[in-house]
């Protein structure tokens, strides 16, 4: 058990870390970027869930801190796929916002993006 609660504090302090690093960063206009900063406060609740699990671990009767370690984890993990997804979304619906009103298909270019453009137009 005291390996796993090592393990867990050391992914609890690598996710804070990189979430931190993320909220340090200067907002970007690049896609990947946007979504690891929007990613970056689930991190930091997933960093806490880690280090509430690995406290636990350390400090409880081990049949009940092998469950509670379990669910810390399980908990971690979901709480930043589900941000990333969430993150990925909205980044997306923004950038397709964006590139619709900046003359994309069906926008105010005249119509001579249309036989180039990857979107679909109504022509």
């Amino acid at each position: 058990m005291l390996v796993a609660a090592v393990l867990c504090l050391c992914a609890a302090a690598l996710t804070a870390a990189l979430g931190a690093w993320s909220l340090m960063r200067r907002p970007s206009t690049d896609y990947v970027q946007q979504v690891l900063r929007a990613v970056a406060p689930t991190q930091l609740a997933a960093a806490v869930m880690l280090a509430a699990g690995a406290v636990v671990a350390l400090s409880a009767t081990a049949p009940m801190s092998v469950v509670i370690l379990v669910v810390c984890v399980a908990g971690a993990t979901g709480t930043v796929a589900a941000g990333c997804w969430q993150a990925a979304q909205a980044v997306g619906r923004r950038n397709a916002q964006q590139s619709a009103t900046a003359g994309g298909c069906g926008g105010s270019g005249g119509g001579s993006g249309c036989g180039t453009c990857t979107l679909s137009c109504d022509r």
